[in-house]
């Protein structure tokens, strides 16, 4: 064990690197070892994490090294360590790559270094993070669709199903032992948050891993999950855009539209209130964006600055 994350079986030559309580930045990683190789699923939010992460996999790979590296999606939190991994081949759709140049690491130091209160909201979200001298690197092998791989005599599943948390989402799906790396297509404990959208996407990418015969499901943030989890994030996912669609219609502004449905979450009004316990709540401010920007193509989603206050306040809530 490490003083960020610990090593999780989960499932025949197949580890889940767990971080923490898997709220802001605290990312899941994951990987799966054949016969002379491994694959690593996603590197971690900086390098420090990242080279912790790797020495916890170490004994794992030393009889079986990392020869490719798959980034399940845009976020910094699951791409941002590749540098330490420049040798493999790293491979991610083509929306995720392309994503991937839109918030580099150094705009993320700038943010948590700026001063006042632009400053102080970036670090009480992210100021446990090193973004400092990190070099982007890039995927070298990008895909649309389906990509299938073999691991050192192991077949393993690339699946598109973005865009929803991001433009660029896959799955890892391992097929010999049950086992699935969802990226954050799910959150496990904390609310999910949908960046891109629409959250139709996300519903039937939760509904094609329920299809799936698997049992063991790494989550891209929080604790290994199996089916059930899959189908709290989906039931959320659902109820977010039935509330947020009826408030649409009826002409509310999209945040007051978000505090609302927070409330009744947090008043366990929602799905038999099983929402109430999750962390991350203010992210249904961004959810409910999305679920307006899909409604309206026209409609403004405010800057990213903007978005975090939101969430911060009803955070506070």
């Amino acid at each position: 064990m490490t003083s960020n994350g610990r090593v999780h079986a989960a499932g025949d030559g197949c580890w889940a690197y767990v971080q923490r309580d898997g709220s802001w930045g605290w990312s899941n990683a994951g990987l799966i070892v054949g016969d002379g190789w491994s694959l690593l699923v996603d590197t971690l939010f900086d390098l420090h994490l990242t080279a912790e992460m790797l020495a916890s996999f170490e004994p794992h790979t030393a009889p079986a090294p990392i020869d490719t590296v798959v980034n399940t999606h845009a976020n910094g939190d699951h791409c941002y360590g590749n540098e330490l991994m420049a040798g493999a081949e790293i491979v991610a759709t083509t929306a995720a790559a392309e994503e991937m140049v839109h918030v580099p690491p150094a705009m993320l130091a700038a943010l948590n270094a700026a001063p006042g209160e632009v400053g102080d909201l970036f670090r009480s979200f992210f100021g446990d993070f090193d973004f400092e001298g990190i070099t982007p690197t890039p995927p070298t092998r990008t895909f649309d669709g389906r990509l299938d791989l073999d691991v050192g005599g192991r077949a393993v599943e690339l699946i598109e199903v973005g865009p929803a948390h991001t433009a660029g989402d896959l799955l890892v799906h391992v097929p010999d032992t049950g086992t699935v790396f969802t990226g954050d297509i799910l959150f496990i404990d904390g609310t999910p948050i949908v960046w891109a959208g629409p959250l139709a996407n996300w519903i039937a990418a939760c509904d094609l891993m329920l299809g799936m015969d698997v049992d063991v499901v790494v989550p891209g943030h929080g604790p290994l999950t199996d089916k059930a989890g899959i189908t709290g994030v989906r039931d959320y996912l659902a109820f977010v855009d039935v509330e947020a669609t009826a408030r649409f219609d009826a002409g509310i502004d999209a945040f007051e539209a978000a505090r609302e449905i927070a409330a009744a979450i947090g008043a366990g009004r929602a799905g038999g209130g099983e929402f109430t316990t999750w962390g991350e709540a203010g992210r249904i401010a961004v959810n409910v964006e999305t679920v307006y920007r899909t409604l309206d193509p026209t409609h403004h989603t405010p800057d990213v600055v903007e978005q975090f206050r939101r969430m911060a306040h009803l955070d506070r809530r």
